[in-house]
């Protein structure tokens, strides 16, 4: 009698192995995602800075080179991410030179008469000159509360 057995189907090593491969898979991808969105948020920042430099200018034009307020820049922004908050954006009229500028997360703050200096120790950014120029100062998220400037 010859008797032949013909047995299809996965061995529990060939499953296991998948299933090995798949976890380290997922793995690798919920750890690069929160990376990924964080850098998405501040590259957002940076953007709302760009908008928030472009209403200072826009109200100093329209308004015959009046710096604006907090309250009369509202209405300037639409453009904004919701990584910023427009509540929290405040103008600093009364730098100095040296002073120490580091708005709170998905704050902004704008600084008149001054241009962007270089960081202190953590990574906050420093008012330098005294022009007729202004910067805009917000938090990012990555780079251990690295601070982000833009004179305009």
């Amino acid at each position: 009698m010859n008797v032949t057995q013909n047995n299809k189907g996965f061995t529990i090593i060939e499953v296991v192995l998948v299933l090995a491969i798949a976890g380290l898979i997922f793995l690798m991808v919920f750890i690069a995602l929160p990376a990924l969105q964080r850098n998405q948020r501040d590259t957002a920042r940076k953007n709302d800075v760009s908008v928030i430099a472009s209403a200072v200018s826009s109200y100093s034009s329209n308004n015959r080179g009046t710096f604006p307020t907090a309250t009369n820049l509202s209405t300037y922004l639409n453009d904004l991410s919701d990584n910023t908050n427009k509540a929290s954006i405040t103008v600093n009229i009364t730098a100095t030179t040296g002073q120490k500028i580091s708005p709170a997360d998905a704050a902004v703050t704008i600084v008149k008469g001054k241009t962007c200096g270089s960081t202190d120790s953590t990574g906050a950014v420093m008012a330098a000159g005294t022009t007729r120029q202004f910067s805009v100062v917000t938090k990012l998220e990555s780079g251990n509360g690295q601070y982000f400037c833009q004179t305009s």
